[in-house]
């Protein structure tokens, strides 16, 4: 009788101790731990020791820098954050340089993939959805897609022009690929990074208010509507345009939508706070909202109307971030706080268990046609071992990714990955 690969010894879920039985990078059986079983059945033999088992995560929005700007962050270390950070599947977006708008393009990225993680992190390239992310002409989606892009995003760039944008996604659905939208009226306030509102005032600082978010996605919803085609919405930040999400939802329309982990920890009120004041690791588009706004995210999340998260992780360098508000860039790094962050507000009962394995690893998988592991037999073997209990402290030392621009440096999290699967391989 074959042997079979893998046996994930003690491990908890659901509950209860485990043994995990894996064979050709699928999920055999999930049964109760058992001290009769025979370890010589088994290629390789994992104990866990107590340590939570958990499905891998997909994050479908994040900014790998490769090529053109590798000194902020380059594939190999940020498929390594991602790695170290819960996720399995990760989609990056197409703002290098060159721009990600050719089948060239998105080899080289995947190639590189290949290189350092051959193993996974999976790699799937969005493509730019217009050439250049000019917002003048349309990229070729075809030549993208048969690449192996699994999406189109303008990102950053907002299109102006409501025909050609409309043209955008009716061209795409001809090839199965969603359009994901940056949603922000390109003509109010673009790429400030700061909330307008009382905060703004107090600081003097110039701000975006949420109206130019809700401006856009009320265009791509009626769009979806009049075409009824899908469309995914980025980084959702304020009230208003969950509102809007909500109500399309309800009368049917094909819309998915995101938010980020900062949207449910932060508000605009940490730039107003004495240590971070005028500090650039909070500067963000969309920016950090109001208490009342996060508590939306929160509530839309739970509900469903928000279907999953993304870290939109954007690593700069630190020479970058230390600099004055305005002339500084917009971005936080992500990928290696996101879990033990986000896992925090499940403990404390923020968040929804369901909501968590929803938004981290069943919706955004569900929504681009990406690998998942819900634990059944024939699943992918994408999981990690999580200790719930280790704490550490965000900074230099700590985090794998690059980019060290994130307004949690310093925080104390709990919760770290010791070692992750991906169809029964051992990736870290």
């Amino acid at each position: 009788m074959s042997r079979m690969d893998l046996l994930v010894r003690r491990a908890m879920f659901e509950g209860r101790e485990v043994d995990v039985i894996v064979n050709e990078g699928r999920i055999v059986e999930i049964r109760d731990c058992s001290a009769e079983i025979d370890l010589e059945e088994f290629e390789q033999v994992e104990d866990a020791y107590g340590l939570q088992l958990m499905a891998s995560m997909t994050d479908v929005h994040v900014h790998l820098r490769e090529p053109g700007f590798e000194y902020k962050e380059d594939i190999r270390s940020g498929l390594g954050a991602a790695a170290w950070g819960g996720f399995g599947n990760v989609l990056c977006m197409a703002n290098t340089s060159p721009v990600n708008d050719s089948a060239s393009v998105t080899e080289a990225m995947q190639e590189k993939a290949n290189i350092y993680w051959p193993d996974g992190p999976r790699l799937f390239p969005i493509g730019a959805l217009t050439k250049g992310l000019k917002g003048d002409e349309l990229a070729p989606v075809a030549e993208l897609r048969d690449a192996g892009c699994v999406a189109v995003s303008n990102d950053g760039v907002p299109v102006k022009n409501t025909d050609l944008f409309r043209k955008a996604m009716d061209y795409a659905a001809n090839f199965g690929m969603t359009v994901i939208d940056h949603c922000e009226d390109p003509y109010m306030a673009v790429g400030v990074g700061v909330n307008e509102g009382e905060v703004s005032d107090r600081l003097g600082l110039a701000g975006q208010p949420d109206v130019a978010e809700a401006l856009q996605v009320s265009r791509d919803v009626l769009l979806a509507e009049y075409l009824d085609i899908p469309i995914h919405l980025a980084h959702v930040s304020c009230e208003k345009a969950v509102e809007i999400i909500r109500q399309a939802k309800a009368r049917g329309v094909k819309v998915t939508a995101e938010t980020c982990p900062h949207y449910l920890l932060l508000t605009d009120e940490w730039l107003a706070e004495p240590e971070n004041e005028y500090s650039a690791m909070g500067k963000v588009n969309p920016p950090l909202r109001t208490e009342r706004d996060r508590q939306a995210m929160i509530a839309a999340l739970n509900d469903g109307t928000i279907d999953f998260l993304a870290t939109d992780h954007a690593p700069h360098g630190m020479h970058e971030k230390e600099v004055e508000m305005d002339v500084a860039p917009c971005g936080i790094s992500g990928l290696d706080t996101a879990l033990a962050a986000t896992w925090a507000l499940v403990q404390d009962g923020t968040l929804s268990r369901e909501a968590f394995d929803r938004a981290w690893v069943t919706g955004p998988a569900q929504t681009f046609g990406l690998p998942v592991n819900r634990f059944q037999p024939g699943d992918t073997a994408d999981f990690f071992l999580f200790d719930p209990e280790e704490e550490w402290v965000v900074g230099p030392g700590t985090m794998h990714s690059k980019g060290k621009n994130t307004p949690l440096a310093g925080a104390t999290l709990k919760g770290r990955v010791k070692t992750h699967f991906l169809a029964g391989k051992k990736i870290v």
